[in-house]
């Protein structure tokens, strides 16, 4: 019988996990590139009339492959979603609100965050997709509602029970979300969504956001 040494028995060991590592790798890549192509399919075709068969020959994978890493249909139009919706949570760098200057500052840097991001050609087509979509699939709008836009709307919520528990606002968290949400966007949305009004500016959604937040405090100060 050969017995391996330490140093051999090491060197299979880190073989081995990089082994493990670069199929964890190779999975990621595969995955990403389903999603991709499943967007695509979704933008182009519908979500109702895309069928997991176009998904899988446009991602050059087999259907059995695009079920093991990803699933149905369904579970590709939410993960295309969360994808997204990650980018409309609350900044893990963004500053403490103590006083009526920082919840200002806050509000106007998450406020114009938001419009950038919701703003985002693609992120548009998703709601538009979702409009088109409506009857023959409304998993679209369901799925949209509650990841898309609930992201943006527990954020909110988060900056303004901050507010709230430091006095500077009154009011119930998601009534003030509601109502800084409704200032902010004013019918942007229906505008962009119709393809009547630009997508704003770097300058004019900062503008916007801080127009939004100066109207808000005026309107909710607890002093």
């Amino acid at each position: 019988m050969v017995l391996f040494g330490t140093g051999c028995q090491e060197a299979v060991i880190v073989s081995k996990a990089k082994a493990r590592d670069d199929a964890r790798g190779e999975e990621a890549e595969v995955r990403q590139r389903i999603l991709d192509s499943a967007f695509e399919a979704f933008m182009r075709n519908g979500y109702a009339a895309s069928s997991t068969l176009e998904i899988a020959t446009r991602a050059r994978v087999s259907k059995r492959d695009l079920y093991a890493l990803v699933g149905n249909k369904q579970a590709m139009l939410v993960a295309c979603i969360s994808a997204r919706a990650k980018r409309l949570q609350v900044p893990a760098d963004i500053p403490t609100v103590c006083d009526r200057e920082s919840l200002a500052h806050v509000l106007s840097s998450f406020g114009a965050k938001l419009v950038r991001e919701i703003t985002e050609p693609t992120v548009i087509a998703v709601f538009r997709l979702a409009i088109a979509e409506a009857v023959h699939a409304p998993e679209v709008a369901q799925a949209l509602d509650s990841i898309g836009r609930e992201a943006s709307r527990t954020a909110l919520r988060q900056i303004m029970a901050g507010a709230e528990g430091l006095g500077l606002l009154k009011g119930e968290p998601a009534e003030l979300a509601e109502q800084f949400g409704g200032l902010l966007w004013g019918n942007l949305m229906v505008g962009l969504l119709l393809g009547v009004v630009d997508r704003p500016s770097s300058r004019e959604l900062i503008s916007r956001a801080r127009a939004a937040t100066d109207a808000f405090l005026r309107l909710n100060s607890s002093g």
